[in-house]
């Protein structure tokens, strides 16, 4: 027997209400369906409204909320606008907030070092002391004088992005403050966070051997070298360089094996001398080695670096001419990624900042550690 169709609740009450007899069936609710005509309705000819107008429509709390925010952030645009070029054009006005209130930045000597002045206001750290670069820097003392010379507000200030020198000899500063008040607290920190870097080098990790490729997507040979081989031409140099002037007697050693993925640690001596020549290093090489660590991802190339460019780490050269600089630094932290590229392309906007952002942060290394006073 067929299953008649269950009609809704509503439907359903007024054709059994509609049914005369109801019939009861088997295993069934039987449903009558009203088949009245409807009816077409009745058109009135015009009439004349009377009472008062209806009322208008409102806004929903949602549409006027956002139609304020929307107007609220305009307002605060042109206002931003406003600032910038009442700013830029030197006539003054804009908000306390955002307007710059000084006009003129410039070097001055004094007797404790270089300092920056904003006209006449002396630049001062986090702690509230004067920021003093040591007279042997004069062209780290230029860069941050651009550095805030470059700023169009008071705002802009508190974004260490924008004052990445600033931010770097104040770091520095401070672990010679806590050097000379007999604390070592920073310097312990910097010395167990580069340390960590040193099994994990990205110049001793060594990809292995490539496997032939599958037929069909095979290299041609002219296009590429391996990526094993570019990585020991380049980190060999520089461990050489490391354990023959900085590290004398100490062996070096790649942290991955060929068929392994976990890393190895360095020998025990190895980990003891460097650990001791970092925890003796000066506050400005210091912290320029602790940036170079995290810029490139490695405890050897940031040293080689610093030692390279270091006032203070003369005596490691012997007045040999420079021959590692930002952009050798840079290409051994990258070695990868530039292989990488080399054969597939790169990615607009991804890897071109970070290739000039790697740059820059080594830079800001050798600004800080280099000086005139000293040979090199």
């Amino acid at each position: 027997m067929k299953r008649l169709t269950q009609l809704p609740f509503a439907e359903s009450s007024i054709a059994i209400r509609s049914c005369s007899r109801p019939r009861t069936v088997p295993n069934a609710v039987q449903r009558c369906i009203h088949t009245t005509p409807s009816k077409p309705a009745t058109v009135v000819g015009n009439l004349t409204a009377t009472g008062p107008p209806p009322t208008a429509p409102t806004p929903s709390a949602e549409y006027v909320d956002s139609r304020v925010a929307r107007r609220r952030k305009q307002a605060e645009l042109l206002t931003r606008g406003q600032d910038l070029r009442a700013v830029s054009g030197g006539n003054g006005g804009g908000t306390a907030k955002l307007k710059r209130f000084w006009k003129d930045v410039h070097v001055k000597h004094a007797d404790e070092g270089l300092q920056i002045h904003l006209d006449k206001r002396p630049l001062r750290r986090p702690t509230k002391q004067i920021l003093t670069i040591p007279h042997n820097k004069p062209h780290l003392a230029s860069a941050i004088a651009l550095e805030w010379d470059l700023l169009v507000s008071a705002q802009q200030a508190l974004r260490q992005h924008l004052i990445p020198l600033t931010s770097l000899v104040s770091r520095a500063l401070d672990i010679a403050d806590e050097d000379a008040s007999g604390g070592g607290e920073i310097r312990a920190n910097i010395v167990k966070t580069v340390m960590r870097y040193l099994d994990t080098d990205s110049l001793l990790c060594w990809a292995p051997e490539a496997s032939p490729d599958p037929p069909g997507y095979e290299v041609h040979a002219s296009r590429t070298e391996s990526l094993r081989s570019i990585q020991q031409k380049t980190a060999m140099p520089i461990i050489a360089y490391l354990t023959e002037k900085v590290w004398p007697g100490i062996e070096i050693v790649p942290v991955l094996d060929p068929d392994s993925i976990l890393p190895k640690s360095q020998p025990q001596m190895t980990k003891d001398v460097i650990k001791g020549w970092v925890s003796g290093l000066p506050a400005f090489e210091l912290a320029g080695l602790e940036r170079g660590v995290l810029a490139g991802k490695g405890l050897l190339g940031a040293a080689r670096l610093v030692v390279e460019w270091s006032s203070e780490l003369t005596h490691l050269r012997n007045g040999e001419a420079r021959t590692f600089g930002i952009e050798e630094a840079a290409q051994a932290a990258s070695l990868e990624v530039d292989w990488q590229t080399r054969m597939w392309g790169a990615v607009e906007d991804t890897h071109d900042v970070e290739r000039e952002d790697i740059r820059r942060q080594l830079g800001s290394v050798v600004l800080l550690v280099s000086g005139q006073t000293k040979q090199g």
